[in-house]
């Protein structure tokens, strides 16, 4: 199913005013998922459609003709006992307050992003908008498991010279979501595209970044490949990052690596998960810059994270008509170990010893 946009019934929106936040919750048509699963293509298409517009925003904005916004992507997670829960929003509501800060928006408050996403996905799941555990997930690890994708995202008032948003409002969707990479591609290119620049957005989930983003990945897919990687705007020596997720080294030596942050890397919190739990494990993780050269004579392993992706193997990394494979070609174990660990946690069957998951039912 990858990302879908069959998004849920409710939705939330908080409008900025005269200093403060106007919160309301929005019901869009809606019958039972049964009823809707039941539906022919035409009209599961039309339902789905008039879910995703709302007729009292501006579609001539800052947001629309210049890409002036930003957005998070948070999972609520069915778990083995039957619960819904939502993993490290906290860490979320702190980047899209940095974030709308940075594209010098009024950022919106952090302890309401929290509310905001628990409340959504409760009212969806008291409609029956929910995913449900599956066992047969844990035989890959929850590689291919079910969960609700949460899209929060700023759009600006209405606007047509450049300009900044001071009265922006802050939207909550939830779509269902699985895996992320499509099957039958393997293997990861560099791209010659640059993502980011020194004093950019590249730190910023900007709703700008990712075109460039776009355009490289579509490249890698009708090349034949699984993803992109970028490599760094000034000296094109540096890995930084892959089409939407950070990007990770295990090498030869035993320490695993991955790009240092700055203002050209994404903060991510998958990233921050996994550097937490390889340490748990004793791997030694240096957050540095690595040369392409180095990495592709040096790792036994690589992986790309994000919420999407979670900890993704990529086997295989080709630069300038070479390709390089990591190991035997096949998912290496540390990077299976981790993928087990976060998703463990994540669906339920492993301790939540960290306190990452907020319970939503």
């Amino acid at each position: 199913m990858a990302f879908t946009l069959s998004s849920y019934p409710i939705s939330y929106r908080a409008k900025y005013l005269r200093d403060q936040w106007k919160e309301e919750f929005l019901e869009k048509p809606h019958k039972t998922p049964e009823e809707e699963a039941a539906l022919p293509p035409a009209e599961a298409a039309a339902l789905s459609d008039s879910r995703n517009f709302y007729n009292d925003m501006p579609l001539v904005s800052y947001t629309t003709q210049y890409g002036l916004g930003c957005f998070e992507g948070v999972k609520a997670l069915p778990q083995k006992d039957g619960g819904l829960a939502i993993f490290r929003p906290d860490k979320n509501a702190e980047r899209f307050y940095n974030s709308m800060k940075g594209l010098f928006m009024p950022p919106f408050p952090r302890e309401l992003f929290v509310k905001a996403l628990v409340e959504t996905v409760k009212r969806n799941a008291a409609l029956g908008f929910k995913p449900r555990y599956k066992t047969e997930w844990e035989k890959d690890s929850f590689m291919n498991a079910d969960s609700v994708y949460i899209r929060p995202f700023s759009y600006a008032e209405g606007g047509i010279g450049v300009n900044i948003s001071s009265e922006p409002w802050v939207v909550v969707i939830c779509t269902p979501v699985s895996a992320y990479f499509s099957e039958g591609k393997s293997g990861a290119v560099i791209t010659e595209r640059i993502r980011a620049t020194p004093r950019g957005t590249g730190w910023i989930k900007a709703d700008s970044n990712y075109v460039i983003a776009a355009l490289a990945k579509h490249e890698a897919a009708e090349a034949g490949y699984m993803e992109c990687v970028f490599l760094d705007a000034q000296e094109h020596r540096f890995v930084e990052e892959g089409s939407s997720c950070n990007i990770f080294f295990y090498l030869k030596s035993g320490v695993l690596v991955t790009p240092e942050l700055g203002d050209t890397i994404l903060p991510g919190i998958t990233r921050l998960s996994l550097i937490e739990l390889a340490r748990d494990r004793g791997v030694e993780v240096s957050e540095r810059k690595i040369s392409i050269d180095e990495a592709l004579s040096e790792t036994r392993e690589c992986f790309v994270s994000g919420t999407a992706a979670g900890a993704t193997p990529i086997p295989s990394l080709s630069y300038r008509g070479k390709k390089t494979v990591f190991g035997d070609g096949k998912a290496g174990e540390l990077t299976m170990e981790l993928q087990k660990t976060l998703k463990g946690i994540q669906y339920g069957t492993l301790p939540d010893s960290k306190g990452w998951l907020t319970p939503v039912v």
